[in-house]
């Protein structure tokens, strides 16, 4: 196994995950083997408790595991299928060590931050490296950034590491800012400067340095941050911002030959030129499309750029299949709510309702779902979106006024939705939803069916403690709504689908974490395709 450490500094929210995505899509297009994980400092166990506000969404693996967004766009840039192996918190590594302290496993001795913290985080990338014996390339985002207290003793364990699986196995790379003063009209360097002095503290010396500019970066300022750095020039790299995509990020970091410079610095000295191209026309599709198409997207975390960020980016794979750019209108579920759907929504071609939890907007999103389904917009609901298509149609349509979700009003009088059974008396929040990848029975002759081409049954990721009450099947059928999906062992409603709507269609799993580039989800591909007929185009 050969190792890649992408650490950053200067400031956070540098790009650290897209790049080390990059460089693995680059090194994927190599013929390599590539995995990538993420070690983030904070005390959370994982980010299944935190707000949208914190860290945007929580992305959720085939295992259940509740992880950081960045692990999204590893899944989307690789073919890596990844595990709760692939993401460590601090919260992780010293629950372990008490835990081993409290069964008496460090024999009686004095439990500290080194060894034991730092042979924790070591332990879980020999952990890794055991399961995944195919895996020729190893990356690892470092959250957070250099000079931060709580990422010293990941800094510390990587210095160890790199010693104790040989110094020509590990390639670290630091990403760093190249502020534009433009008063002075100049990029300045003494950031990256300071920031890889601060590094080379702790006992690290960057073989690449990843400089974060808006501009291209000049032979001068290459050549100084190589002199103060201590690096060759040509492992001074320029990640520009992209005009159009993040898929682009790639192509910019490839004008470097970065992933030239990764693999020669770990001795992978037969690897071939990578064949870009299926990459590039993916890009081009997004970038040069023939139509377009306005979705709404109606959610509680709406201004925020990365609470949704798996949606967005599904939209975008779906859209470049059909050569469209997707237009996202995000709307304001309470805006929804205080002044009605046709007024805050507006001419669309489509309406998405994500997941989410809480009251929140929660009338607001069930007038959307109604505007939707009485105008004959196509109409995608996802968890929370399925669950609200559910109480608006018994509400509006069964006739059921008092039907609601126990979610939001506890003592509701006609619990359509409700707490999942055997979630009844769990107490705690972390990781304990129904979680990761489910087997569901699609039925034939249905919409569902159509989209899957047939299959009878599907795998997909959920993360929700609410459900369809089976109480109100019958009635709700009868009325003209169609369960179309059910799970395998529990019976829960997957799917359910108005055939005499154009798309009318509502998942209660996650289709967002399955989608990729040159593959987008088949709930998406339909779903953007039909708001192409419905505007006609």
């Amino acid at each position: 196994m050969k190792y890649i450490f992408v650490t950053g500094g200067v400031v956070s929210s540098l790009g650290k995950g897209l790049a080390a995505a990059s460089i693995g899509a680059l090194l994927e297009h190599r013929g390599h083997k590539v995995m990538i994980q993420k070690f983030d400092p904070y005390l959370n166990v994982d980010p299944g408790t935190m707000s949208p506000y914190q860290h945007g969404e929580v992305y959720v693996l085939d295992d259940g595991a509740e992880t950081d967004l960045d692990l999204g766009h590893y899944e989307r840039f690789t073919s890596s299928n990844l595990s709760k192996l692939n993401s460590l918190s601090s919260g992780q590594v010293f629950e372990t060590v008490i835990r081993n302290e409290r069964e008496g496993k460090y024999l009686g001795k004095t439990v500290q931050y080194i060894p034991h913290v730092t042979d924790e985080i070591q332990k879980r990338l020999f952990d890794v490296t055991k399961a995944n014996p195919d895996v020729e390339i190893l990356i690892t985002e470092i959250g957070g950034t250099v000079g931060d207290i709580e990422g010293t003793l990941f800094l510390e364990a990587l210095r160890q590491f790199a010693l104790e699986v040989g110094r020509e196995n590990v390639c670290f790379i630091h990403v760093t800012l190249l502020p534009l003063i433009r008063a002075a009209g100049e990029i300045k360097t003494k950031p990256t400067q300071q920031s890889v002095a601060k590094l080379r503290e702790i006992g690290i010396q960057p073989d690449i340095i990843i400089c974060r500019t808006e501009h291209d970066l000049d032979e001068d300022n290459r050549r100084k941050i190589a002199m103060f750095c201590n690096v060759e020039k040509k492992n001074v790299v320029a990640f520009r911002d992209v005009e159009n995509t993040i898929y682009q990020c790639p192509l910019d970091l490839r004008r470097d030959k970065i992933d030239r410079l990764v693999v020669d610095r770990l001795g992978m000295t037969d690897s071939p030129t990578p064949d870009l191209s299926d990459w590039e026309d993916f890009v081009d599709r997004i970038v040069n499309p023939v139509n377009s198409v306005d979705i709404a997207v109606v959610g509680k975390y709406i201004e925020l750029q990365d609470a949704y960020k798996s949606i967005y980016e599904s939209l975008t794979h779906a859209g470049a299949a059909h050569r469209t750019r997707v237009n996202v209108i995000r709307v304001d579920a309470e805006a929804v709510q205080e002044h009605g759907a046709a007024k805050v929504i507006g001419k669309v071609d489509g309406i998405l309702i994500p997941g989410g939890f809480g009251d929140r907007g929660v009338e607001g999103k069930i007038l959307t779902a109604q505007h939707a389904r009485e105008n004959n917009i196509p109409f995608f609901g996802i968890c929370l979106g399925m669950q609200i298509a559910t109480i608006e149609f018994a509400r509006n349509v069964c006739g059921i006024t008092g039907a609601n979700s126990t979610e939001f009003d506890k003592d509701c009088s006609e619990p359509v939705i409700c707490l999942q059974e055997e979630q009844k008396g769990i107490r705690d929040m972390g990781a304990s939803m129904r979680l990761g990848l489910q087997t569901s029975i699609l039925y034939p002759d249905t919409k569902a069916s159509e989209i899957y081409q047939g299959a009878a049954e599907i795998k997909e990721r959920h993360r929700h403690r609410y459900e369809f009450n089976s109480d109100y099947l019958d009635r709700i059928q009868e009325a003209g709504l169609v369960i179309s999906s059910v799970s395998a062992n529990e019976g829960l409603v997957e799917i359910i689908e108005l055939p005499q709507h154009p798309y009318f269609v509502a998942a209660q799993f996650h289709p967002e974490f399955l989608s990729k580039p040159n593959y987008p989800h088949p709930l998406f591909y339909s779903f953007v395709g039909a708001c192409l007929v419905s505007k006609g185009a």
